[in-house]
């Protein structure tokens, strides 16, 4: 599939970006500046523009040249959600391995948090993500088990469980999700390739259909040489937004302009 020009152009200014070549604080070349070097006409580069203003990396407008605001990208939740795609937005390839898949009853916590009775079954798998083909985080996801069950049968080393999920038509509308540090244990050394005990960054993650039903009670737990948390705040005339998104640092990316935040 042929990428869109101006997703192209969006990601070779979001790569200078991240990289540093345009510094936050500077100004973006002009739009006739911007045309002449990638030898296209005004539409994809005001679109590519409008796709970072979206992200929160540049400002300006309205006959002023746009300035950096920031060097990480705001996601929105179907990224947010989806490793894949935050890794794609990044400028990454992303890659998974299954460990393990199985159809088990919960323990005490899981049950509670996606509130179950104690001898309901549930899904539960554990996947090994991979930046640029090296250990970047480790998923246990548990589903409900009407949720969960297509996943038994599916090739999860293909992608976004995230997208399969949704193509199926589940409803994952809302998620909460908690950070916080947690050390290693044998399986996470072993499988993420770090020693035992070393600090991990951890998300745990529960998530829901528009009713508020839990459909996913997920812990994933991330190198912190690989991964960092911004928040963005904006406050709106609607309700308080927050917008939320994980940046890919570390040896993954020529910089760690991205500060941890918490989230």
């Amino acid at each position: 599939m042929t990428t869109p020009l101006h997703r192209e152009l969006a990601g070779e200014l979001r790569r200078r970006i991240r990289s540093g070549d345009i510094a936050v604080g500077e100004s973006l070349p002009s739009e006739s500046q911007l045309c002449q070097e990638f030898s296209v006409s005004r539409g994809p580069i005001r679109q590519a523009l409008a796709a970072l203003r979206d992200e929160g990396l540049i400002g300006g407008g309205k006959g002023k040249r746009p300035v950096v605001l920031d060097a990480v990208p705001s996601q929105p939740f179907e990224s947010f959600l989806s490793f894949t795609r935050r890794a794609e937005i990044t400028g990454h390839v992303p890659g998974q391995q299954l460990q393990e898949i199985a159809l088990r009853k919960p323990d005490p916590t899981t049950a509670a948090a996606l509130q179950l009775e104690p001898d309901a079954l549930v899904v539960q798998l554990l996947r090994l993500r991979l930046l640029d083909g090296r250990p970047a985080m480790l998923e246990r996801m548990t589903y409900r088990e009407q949720v969960g069950r297509p996943l038994m049968d599916a090739d999860l080393n293909s992608g976004s469980i995230y997208a399969y999920l949704t193509g199926q038509g589940v409803d994952l509308h809302a998620a909460r999700h908690t950070f916080d540090a947690v050390a290693a244990n044998a399986t996470d050394a072993q499988l993420l390739d770090v020693d035992a005990g070393a600090p991990l960054l951890r998300e745990r993650r529960v998530t829901t259909d528009s009713v508020g039903t839990p459909l996913e009670c997920s812990e994933d737990r991330y190198r912190p040489d690989v991964a960092t948390v911004t928040v963005t705040n904006t406050r709106s005339s609607r309700a308080d937004l927050t917008r939320s998104g994980t940046a890919w640092t570390g040896e993954f990316t020529p910089s760690a302009a991205a500060e941890i935040a918490g989230a």
